[in-house]
């Protein structure tokens, strides 16, 4: 045995007044305490323990072993003290990830308001364009939309969310509602390109079909909000999240399109290494956001909705 068991074994036989009391403390024979002691004084190059028929007394290298390796028995504790609170009461710092988008809108905030219940956790929140790998970058978790991406990460759903279609009524008054997916290609569309997808392609289904429509597309962009932002001033159609478009649709800034269809899965998913999976701050932080969103998703965008 060697390592911080040597240290526990020396430090309880230091305090001994022999190897018989020793080995009484331990439940071994005194022979086998004897062993023990020789065998590390054989590994350290050096006699810990003067021994006599009566008692023990430490060398000048004893009182070194002893004081020194107390300290380092303390530290392990306290160590293992706060690894065993953190599983409790979430503390320390928690790395996120989400899209500039998202995280501005509802990250952001919502971080806000978990630590000041949490004091004790450190937040570092970093908005991104792309996604980024959970290791490469040191993040405990990630928010992504639709499917997990990678059966070697845990995935958790915090909130249902939905691709749709919609447009400015000054758009629709103009250009008239679409009556079929197909009437797309015949409409001016909005597009958003991201992760090196075939960008004009919108991906639809009505729960029962799914269909690819090829839209023509006058303006496209790489930031979502843009081109909600162009939706707004009347440009086109979009496909985009609910949780972009719902103030706008309870508002009827903007009005769905096709409310029968719906773009590819969407919903939201708070990815996380396995090693979080006892994780005091991870687990709190991701129950913090599923009760939050659970509030705010009231049901269609049309009535409460995002």
């Amino acid at each position: 045995m060697t390592g911080t068991s040597d240290l526990a074994f020396f430090s309880l036989l230091a305090r001994q007044p022999s190897l018989a009391a020793a080995a009484q403390a331990l439940d071994v024979t005194p022979p086998a305490v004897s062993r023990r002691l020789a065998a590390l004084e054989k590994r350290l190059g050096v006699r810990l323990l003067n021994r006599t028929t009566r008692r023990l007394s430490l060398t000048p290298e004893g009182e070194r072993y002893l004081e020194d390796g107390e300290s380092i028995l303390r530290d392990i504790e306290r160590l293992e003290r706060s690894l065993l609170d953190s599983r409790e009461q979430p503390q320390g710092l928690l790395r996120i990830n989400a899209s500039f988008g998202f995280g501005r809108r509802h990250l952001g905030p919502a971080i806000s308001d978990f630590v000041r219940r949490w004091p004790e956790v450190e937040v570092i929140l970093h908005l991104s364009d792309r996604t980024l790998d959970l290791t490469e970058h040191a993040l405990d978790i990630a928010i992504r939309f639709g499917p997990p991406p990678d059966a070697r990460v845990l995935a958790r759903r915090i909130a249902a969310n939905r691709r749709l279609l919609c447009a400015a009524p000054a758009y629709l008054a103009r250009r008239g509602m679409p009556d079929s997916p197909q009437a797309l290609a015949d409409h001016e569309c909005i597009v958003i390109r991201e992760h090196e997808r075939v960008y004009n392609n919108w991906q639809l289904t009505d729960g029962q079909r799914q269909l690819t429509v090829k839209v023509r597309s006058p303006l496209a962009v790489n930031h979502g909000e843009i081109a909600v932002d162009w939706a707004l001033a009347g440009h086109g159609i979009v496909l985009r999240s609910e949780w972009d478009i719902a103030a706008d649709l309870r508002a009827g800034r903007l009005i769905r399109v096709l409310p029968g269809w719906e773009g590819a899965e969407a919903d939201i998913h708070a990815i996380y290494p396995q090693r979080h999976l006892l994780s005091a701050k991870v687990r709190a932080f991701l129950d913090f956001l599923s009760e939050r969103f659970a509030a705010l998703q009231a049901g269609d965008p049309g009535s409460a909705g995002w």
